[in-house]
């Protein structure tokens, strides 16, 4: 039977993974992934496709939503989580194109960040119903964090493999063919192992252990791929070379789902857990 293999949240957008053993899911996404995100100063997300060193910022955050913060220098912030309700400013953030009020984080975490990038602020998503999902792809009260556009990427290793297989094809004088790129660089929440390459392009509805999810659309592949996550360097042309000539969904360059939890209409508690080595079952 396929199952869960992998498990990644990424508690401030475009930073680097957490790979927890289990993992409660909230009709959002994952518990505690991307409710904080640096924006410029218009309120434009700041992600790796702007900045590709982000991802070497490590986030660990804690029971109370407070958020402790590691550069890549090794200097150290605690970050409180900011409320408007409890006085902290409100801004109006942006992530393609979509417009969502969150909470300002305090001036001197602001003025850390800035040593790094100019400009940029960090904002905190306080209500996780203020972003809805795009009605085109899902029901009424569904919502997201801040993710690009769903609560959750799923990708498997089947799909993985067979475009390694293709890259290495395309390169046969390449003496870095061996290398194979990492699922890291696709930054999953979900992964899945043990079905065959690109069966998941045909998937509408999914069971893992215990809990069912509905596959919203095929997730379009930018230039955050191409970047090595452990380094935070840019890498050349691979993977979108290799999914424009092996993998295009209409004019999209695609690898993996985006999924949408299913749960009673209004529910906004947590749905339940998954946990790696749950089985994966086909619905629909």
């Amino acid at each position: 039977m396929p199952q869960l293999t992998g498990l990644h949240i990424y508690p401030v957008k475009s930073t680097y993974r957490l790979s927890p053993e289990s993992a409660q899911v909230e009709p959002w996404g994952l518990l505690g992934d991307r409710r904080w995100m640096l924006v410029d100063e218009s309120g434009r997300a700041v992600t790796q496709r702007d900045e590709p060193t982000l991802g070497q910022f490590r986030a660990l955050p804690s029971p109370d939503g407070s958020l402790a913060v590691t550069g890549p220098d090794g200097s150290r912030l605690e970050v409180a989580a900011p409320s408007v309700a409890h006085g902290a400013p409100e801004v109006k953030a942006e992530v393609f194109g979509t417009l969502f009020a969150t909470a300002l984080a305090a001036p001197e975490v602001n003025d850390w960040f800035a040593g790094w990038f100019p400009g940029v602020r960090l904002v905190h998503l306080d209500d996780p119903l203020s972003r809805p999902v795009n009605p085109e792809h899902a029901g009424p009260g569904d919502t997201v964090t801040m993710a690009d556009g769903f609560p959750l990427l799923l990708t498997t290793t089947g799909s993985l493999d067979e475009l390694n297989a293709r890259i290495a094809e395309d390169h046969p004088d390449d003496e870095r063919k061996g290398a194979a790129l990492p699922m890291e660089r696709f930054r999953p929440n979900l992964v899945v192992d043990g079905t065959p390459a690109w069966a998941e392009d045909h998937w509408r509805r999914v069971r893992i252990g215990e809990l069912t999810f509905r596959v919203a659309k095929p997730c379009g592949r930018c230039l955050v791929t191409t970047t090595d996550q452990e380094t935070g360097v840019r890498q050349g042309p691979e993977p979108l070379r290799a999914l424009g000539r092996h993998h295009r969904i209409g004019q999209k360059l695609v690898f993996g789902q985006n999924l949408i939890p299913e749960r009673p209409a209004g529910f906004t508690g947590l749905i339940g857990t998954l946990h790696l080595g749950d089985e994966l079952t086909v619905l629909e």
